[in-house]
């Protein structure tokens, strides 16, 4: 996958009980996100960033998408808790996240385990790859990414 090219296209399930692809959003820009864990420090900053800039972000006619390996009522209390104002599709069987590449072996309490690590993706109307964020500090990415789809 690179930049320039075609962002692979797939169909998972989505918090709202429906299938989701990234085809569907053809016409929009896609700010699709991969995160580790629902309810965890970091994960609940970035999506209250993304939260707390929505209104910019559709005015700039884009969506926000979330995916983690979490279950839909993992995601649905996530969501609850927070307020958050965008999908989150659940990839328990790590088929997206192999697509894209963000699976990565981590250091957990001095353990090597296999998560998904913090990335974004920026897709444009046509569907096509044109920024992407790896191993991503989430202190400053929301400006980051504002600035990409401005």
């Amino acid at each position: 996958m690179e930049i320039g090219q075609l962002a692979p296209d797939f169909t998972l399930m989505g918090s709202d009980g429906k299938n989701h692809s990234l085809s569907d959003y053809k016409g929009k820009k896609v700010i699709l996100y991969f995160y580790p864990k629902d309810n965890t420090p970091g994960c609940t900053t970035e999506a209250c960033d993304f939260r707390d800039n929505i209104n910019e972000i559709n005015n700039l006619n884009a969506v926000v998408i979330g995916v983690s390996k979490d279950n839909l009522n993992s995601h649905n209390k996530f969501i609850e808790k927070f307020n958050l104002p965008f999908l989150l599709l659940s990839d328990e069987e790590k088929t997206v996240c192999n697509l894209y590449d963000v699976i990565k072996e981590k250091n957990m309490y001095g353990k090597k385990v296999l998560g998904i690590e913090r990335s974004t993706f920026i897709i444009n109307e046509d569907g096509i790859l044109i920024k992407e964020f790896r191993k991503v500090k989430v202190k400053g990415h929301i400006e980051e990414v504002l600035n990409e789809i401005k």
